[in-house]
């Protein structure tokens, strides 16, 4: 069977390249609070764990990273391709299994955004993460804030659901073109998404519950106020230790 992100984006994956450029809650919201997680990157070796249409690649390109961008979706790989040209190495890599073109220590930086919810199991991905980083090198993920996936499906689509399980669930999205995609996740607890980095012998080092932008407020309004109160996603990064 085909990996759960490449089936979510396989016949979907140009209308959302098309798009998430200016989309808020990706242009506006996630991307600004995890981009500022990211230290220093000019010069140093960066991996883009699930980079899809090449979007956060140009920014850490922009950053002087010499860099290489993975996703498991072959038209994210070619769409990524055709984005940043010979500036990086794009390849197509599925994180739920060993990355053989990384070399133990290899990586100065791995950025891995709103990729790990289409993944069950995050103790092998953070495993081989932690192989591939050197000592001291940075992890850097966004995901699904866990109370904010569990009161959506329980109380917007009255889902039944366990906040303390690992659950698959689909919602369909809208503002992307007809037909609207039906995108499978899992939403999990809080400590389903901190304990693979302790496990894994990363070192947990900063986390943010995202706040909207400026730009988000003149875009959405009444999203922003919202997120003001109530965070929907979760920024975090671990170190390898020394």
């Amino acid at each position: 069977m085909k990996p759960l992100g490449q089936r979510n984006y396989e016949g979907f994956a140009h209308r959302y390249a098309e798009g998430v450029a200016t989309k808020p809650y990706n242009a506006y919201y996630d991307r600004p609070n995890t981009l500022s997680l990211v230290p220093d990157i000019d010069g140093r070796r960066v991996l883009d764990a699930g980079c899809g249409p090449g979007v956060y690649a140009e920014e850490l390109l922009a950053r002087g990273a010499d860099l290489v961008a993975v996703d498991v979706t072959p038209e994210m790989v070619e769409i990524a391709r055709t984005r940043v040209g010979d500036r990086a190495t794009v390849r197509q890599a599925n994180l739920m299994e060993r990355l053989d073109f990384a070399g133990d220590g290899e990586f100065d930086a791995i950025v891995c955004a709103l990729v790990l919810d289409y993944i069950e199991d995050w103790r092998p991905v953070f495993r081989e993460f932690h192989r591939i980083l050197r000592p001291g090198g940075v992890l850097v993920y966004s995901h699904g804030h866990p109370q904010s996936d569990y009161l959506y499906l329980r109380d917007k689509r009255a889902v039944e659901t366990s906040y303390f399980e690992v659950e698959l669930h689909g919602i369909p999205w809208t503002g992307w073109g007809e037909p609207n995609p039906t995108i499978e996740f899992y939403r999990r607890p809080l400590a389903e998404t901190l304990n693979p980095i302790a496990e894994a012998g990363l070192v947990f080092d900063r986390l943010l519950e995202a706040k909207p932008t400026e730009e988000f407020r003149r875009a959405r309004p009444e999203a922003y106020e919202k997120l003001m109160r109530e965070p929907c996603f979760l920024c975090v990064r671990a170190r390898k230790p020394e």
